[in-house]
């Protein structure tokens, strides 16, 4: 099972993960908002995560990280 990550205080929200995602897993947080005043991209079952790392080469700031 794939393991995903994200440095949350350094998100921007920009959502080109969530587009990016083939499951649909990845969402933008309702509910934190971290240091730079973003909602963060979270991950909503990890369980479906397939390891594909499309998440992780949209994203621009790299602050994404997947493991297998």
């Amino acid at each position: 099972m794939a393991k995903v990550t994200f440095a949350t205080d350094l998100c921007k929200g920009c959502g080109l993960c969530v587009t990016a995602c083939p499951r649909g897993i990845i969402t933008l947080s309702r509910e934190k908002i971290n240091q730079k005043g973003h909602s963060p991209a979270e991950v909503t079952d990890g369980s479906k995560c397939i390891g594909c790392a499309f998440c992780a080469t949209m994203c621009p700031d790299c602050v994404i990280t997947v493991e297998k």
